[in-house]
């Protein structure tokens, strides 16, 4: 008798209580071991959509004034690996692949010969801290504009003399800000920065902005999100 009355009133939930139930039952889900990866890892791919969506190329993140920019030595050096994956700063060269109309090896020089770019603005630390830096380069978008990169590709991956390896999407790829970056505070990358080449994109998390760039590739399809990314971390994490 009971357990009639209580499928009967079960029966009569409207939507509205039913929609209250769902943090419960997510939450009950949670609680099941084998559940909570695939529900986290479902989580941050919407996450990853929903703000590639919401993500306007042209608004620019916060530049700062002079006066507010962190003292320089006061910047944190912060890497994946080592400080100096020791790279020959007269040898080095960044060779491009993928979807370009003008593959091969690029030098520093034909970098900086690009419009120059200089910001004052924030990068922010996923291990909590952030400051305010000074940073000049060539835009990215004028890179991939004279390396002759496909309009149709998706995405720009690069790699790192210290094995690090990360991507962007286009769009952040050809946002305003986002710089191939070989100057702080008016002066030449330092090693422990990245030197000779680092990318420099305020509108994302510091894991994006990989240092010691050895390699880029335009491409439609990605072969490897990025060193975090594929421990589980955001693929866009936009600011």
């Amino acid at each position: 008798m009971t357990f009639r009355t209580d499928s009967r009133q079960f029966k009569r939930l409207n939507r509205r209580e039913l929609l209250k139930l769902s943090p419960v039952l997510a939450l009950g889900a949670f609680a099941i071991p084998k559940l909570q990866k695939p529900l986290l890892k479902a989580g941050l791919g919407f996450s990853d959509w929903a703000s590639a969506r919401l993500f306007r190329s042209g608004h620019l993140a916060h530049a700062f004034a002079d006066s507010e920019v962190t003292p320089f030595a006061k910047f944190p050096i912060n890497d994946y690996d080592v400080d100096d994956p020791g790279i020959d700063l007269e040898k080095w060269t960044l060779t491009v692949s993928g979807s370009v109309q003008k593959p091969g090896d690029y030098t520093l020089a034909q970098i900086q010969a690009l419009p120059r770019f200089r910001q004052n603005t924030r990068h922010v630390c996923i291990e909590g801290w952030d400051v305010i830096g000074r940073f000049g380069g060539a835009r990215l978008v004028d890179f991939l504009k004279m390396i002759g990169a496909d309009p149709t590709a998706r995405f720009v991956e690069v790699e790192c003399a210290d094995d690090y390896y990360e991507s962007l999407d286009m769009a952040t790829a050809r946002h305003p800000q986002t710089l191939l970056c070989y100057e702080m505070y008016d002066q030449p990358l330092t090693r422990e920065h990245g030197a000779p080449l680092r990318l420099q994109i305020p509108t994302k998390i510091g894991y994006k902005q990989a240092k010691y760039l050895t390699d880029l590739k335009v491409t439609h399809v990605l072969q490897r999100a990025g060193y975090w990314e594929d421990q589980g971390y955001s693929k866009f994490y936009g600011m």
